[in-house]
C-alpha cells in the first residue's frame, strides 16, 4: 500500500464519526404472537431502524425514529445528545407499536415530536411535548378518541399557537384536515377538512440533515457549515433480530426399572 493511499484511508476513517451505541430492541416471542410476525428460531426477523427527525434545541441534539421488521412498526425511538452526537440517552420511554417523525423546538424550552401508532392504517396520532428542553416529555393525542390518522406535517408559530395537517384514512370527504391549537399542543381543534390536501406548509432550514447511506447501510446525522456538510454520528440501518426462544430440549427417557435377580 502506498503512502498516499495509507493517507486517504487514514483521512476518511478520521471523519467518519463512530457509530452510535444504544441498546436494541426487545423483539421475542409476545412481539412475534401481537405483531402477526413470521419469525423462528433458524429463519428470524431482521429488525430495521429508521430516523425521521433531527432537531437542535439549545445545546442538546434529538433524534426520532423507530424500530420495525419487513412488516411491522415494533417500538418508537425518541434520542438526545449532550455532547454533538458522541452519546446518546433516551428521554422518553419506546412506545410499543409506534413510530416517531417530525421535530420542532421554537426555542431552547418548548418542542414536539409527531407520531402515531402504526398498523395497517395508522391511527391515534399524537405529539409529544416538553417545555424543559427535552428533559422530559409527556403524549398529547390529537383525538379525545381513539381514530385513524396520521400527521402530515406541523409547525408552531410560537409557545401556544400552531398548525397541523392530518390524513384520516377512510373518510374521503374529509381525508385532509387542518387542526390549530393555541394552548401548545393540549387541545386541537378541526378547522378545515376536504378531498384535497391543503398546501404544504413552509419548510424549515435548521441546518442538519440525515442522510441514508445504502452501500455503508448507516445513517449518517451532518451538520451544515460553510463547507458543506459535516457528520456527527452515524447508525446502523440493521439492528438485530427477532426470534422466538428455543424449544427446551426434551429429557432423554427414562431408564426402564432393572428386574430382580432371579432366586
Amino acid at each position: 500500500m502506498t503512502l498516499w493511499l495509507a493517507g486517504l484511508l487514514l483521512q476518511a476513517a478520521a471523519v467518519q464519526p463512530p457509530a452510535a451505541e444504544i441498546a436494541p430492541p426487545a423483539c421475542g416471542d409476545a412481539e412475534i404472537t401481537e405483531f402477526g410476525l413470521e419469525c423462528s428460531v433458524k429463519d428470524s426477523c431482521s429488525i430495521f431502524l429508521e430516523l425521521a427527525g433531527v432537531e437542535q434545541a439549545g445545546g442538546r441534539l434529538f433524534l426520532s425514529g423507530n424500530f420495525h421488521t419487513g412488516s411491522a412498526t415494533l417500538w418508537s425511538l425518541l434520542l438526545a445528545s449532550d455532547d454533538e452526537g458522541r452519546t446518546w440517552s433516551e428521554p422518553h420511554e419506546r412506545i410499543r407499536g409506534a413510530a416517531l417523525d417530525d421535530i420542532q423546538f421554537v426555542d431552547a424550552e418548548a418542542g414536539w415530536v409527531s407520531g402515531h401508532i402504526a398498523g395497517a392504517l395508522p391511527r391515534d396520532p399524537f405529539l409529544l411535548k416538553t417545555t424543559d428542553g427535552g428533559k422530559t416529555w409527556r403524549r398529547v393525542p390529537v383525538f379525545e378518541e381513539s381514530g385513524y390518522g396520521a400527521i402530515d406535517a406541523f409547525r408552531f408559530a410560537t409557545r401556544t399557537e400552531g398548525v397541523l395537517h392530518l390524513q384520516r384514512r377512510g373518510e374521503p370527504r374529509q381525508r385532509y384536515q387542518r387542526w390549530e391549537t393555541r394552548d401548545g399542543g393540549d387541545t386541537w381543534t378541526l378547522r378545515e377538512a376536504g378531498a384535497k390536501p391543503f398546501p404544504p406548509l413552509r419548510p424549515r432550514s435548521t441546518g442538519w440533515r440525515i442522510r441514508t447511506d445504502p452501500r455503508a447501510r448507516m445513517y449518517f446525522v451532518e451538520r451544515q457549515n460553510e463547507k458543506g456538510w459535516t457528520p456527527v454520528a452515524r447508525f446502523p440501518v440493521r439492528f438485530g433480530e427477532c426470534k422466538p426462544a428455543p424449544e427446551p430440549a426434551e429429557p432423554p427417557p427414562a431408564a426402564p426399572p432393572k428386574e430382580p435377580p432371579l432366586p
